[in-house]
């Protein structure tokens, strides 16, 4: 009977999972919050823990990006970036996915990239290279950067003292492991892409697009110049001459990289940090707390170092972004912990002595979970309370960090949609049965190549 009444929350559970997805936007968050109150008010499960530090974190972080992107930073740094492809456009599909890797690591974002993918498109076009070959791998490696970022929410989930980082891990392990294991993980995946398919002249749909008219051969292409300028104005923010914004959106940059700097310090050396008397014990400023205070401060400073306006702040993409993610993890992360802490017996004597012999099933587990939530930050939420319960090493869980990327399975993740629509030649591509696209190969060699590399780094640094 208690088994039965398990798999119908289960049932429940995927099934609100499943509604939120395909409602998108705050969805996720609201019929999440509809599957709590089933699994108190109906099954009398024990409401779980509300991820509160995630949500500020989100908030404090967002709202710093917000303001960068308010004082004109994040163009500024586009139009650097394309400055820097263009002199290297025979190692696109290489510098192309560091690029995007870079941006996502440093804001913590994702959303960085759309700026980029039409670049990187432009250059891969213009040179005669199979665009899907640096697409591809650009738009995985931006789900990268997240999983290492010391900025993103999925980070800030993995380090919350009421997941590993209440059980040793700081945000020093997470960078130590995450940034060599997706940098190696990118670097192989644009090895391997660098070969697929058939070069740019002889693709069959490319060759249907210039016959049909709908696309200009690439001998007639307008000068990379007066391309950026018509399809994308960010990039016109890097002139000869620095104007008066472009020293504003310099000092938001500088602004926005000192709080990175901090934040990256203080969960390196937690010494710095201060420590208060409580209870007649005294206790370190926890990480958490550490970067909401960071990031609010930074905030404002870019806004005043950089000119920036705080009602371009709240209308820009970044943080309706941020805000939507704030909202999904409230709702579907206090349901999944609702549901696996009420279950908790139920899974280690069910899973336990399976999971702990062969921990890559709960990296599976995350993979498969990631696909559902669409969300890093929610799938750890979700799933890494459990592996937790299940005594699964707290290091062998942040080895498994990449593994909450695999939203990429089916193409329908924002930055996916938008490398195929950045690239007009049609080779970044969904198949004919929408799970043979593009992706999938970069994906799948990025998951399996930072997974193993973070097991190597744990296993031989601690």
């Amino acid at each position: 009977m208690a088994t039965t009444l398990i798999i119908i929350q289960l049932f429940i559970v995927l099934a609100l999972i499943f509604i939120g997805a395909r409602v998108g936007g705050i969805g996720l968050g609201i019929y999440g919050m509809v599957g709590v109150f089933i699994l108190v008010f109906v099954f009398g499960l024990q409401p779980g823990n509300i991820p509160i530090d995630v949500m500020l974190i989100i908030v404090s972080v967002i709202t710093a990006t917000a303001a960068l992107q308010a004082a004109g930073g994040l163009d500024y740094l586009v139009g650097l970036a394309a400055k820097f492809l263009r002199k290297h456009p025979d190692h696109i599909t290489y510098y192309g996915p560091l690029t995007t890797w870079l941006f996502c690591l440093v804001a913590g974002t994702a959303h960085t990239s759309y700026s980029l993918l039409p670049i990187i498109s432009e250059i891969a076009t213009k040179n005669k290279i199979r665009p899907e070959r640096p697409m591809t791998v650009a738009a995985i490696a931006a789900s990268l950067g997240i999983t290492g970022s010391p900025m993103s929410a999925a980070t800030a989930a993995v380090i919350s003292t009421d997941l590993l980082g209440g059980r040793g891990i700081e945000l020093k392990d997470v960078l130590l492991v995450c940034i060599p294991a997706s940098l190696i993980a990118i670097l192989v995946s644009s090895f391997v892409q660098n070969r697929v398919g058939k070069e740019l002249v002889d693709d069959p749909e490319y060759q249907r697009r210039v016959k049909e008219g709908l696309i200009v051969p690439i001998e007639t292409l307008e000068s990379t110049a007066e391309t950026t300028n018509t399809q994308h104005p960010s990039s016109n923010t890097h002139h000869p001459s620095p104007t008066t914004q472009q020293k504003y959106a310099k000092r938001a940059v500088w602004a926005f990289l000192l709080g990175v700097f901090l934040v990256v310090l203080f969960g390196s050396v937690p010494v710095l940090r201060p420590s208060f008397m409580v209870d007649g014990e005294m206790q370190r400023l926890s990480m958490p707390q550490t970067i909401e205070i960071l990031m609010m401060s930074i905030a404002a400073l870019i806004l005043i170092v950089g000119k920036g306006k705080v009602g371009d702040a709240v209308k820009g993409n970044i943080f309706g972004a941020g805000m939507n993610a704030m909202v999904s993890i409230f709702g579907i992360a206090w349901m999944g912990d609702t549901f696996f802490s009420g279950n908790l017996e139920f899974f280690k004597n069910g899973i336990a002595d399976i999971v702990t012999q062969y921990p890559f099933l709960f990296a599976v587990a995350l993979f498969f979970m990631s696909i559902m939530l669409f969300s890093q930050a929610a799938t750890v939420r979700t799933l890494y309370p459990l592996g937790i319960g299940l005594g699964i090493s707290p290091l062998a869980l942040v080895a498994m960090f990449p593994a909450v990327n695999g939203y990429f399975f089916i193409p329908n993740y924002p930055t996916e949609v938008a490398a195929i629509n950045f690239d007009r030649t049609g080779t970044t591509r969904i198949g004919k049965y929408v799970l043979n696209h593009s992706f999938q190969l970069s994906g799948f060699i990025t998951t399996f190549v930072s997974i193993g590399i973070g097991y190597l780094i744990i296993t031989f640094l601690y």
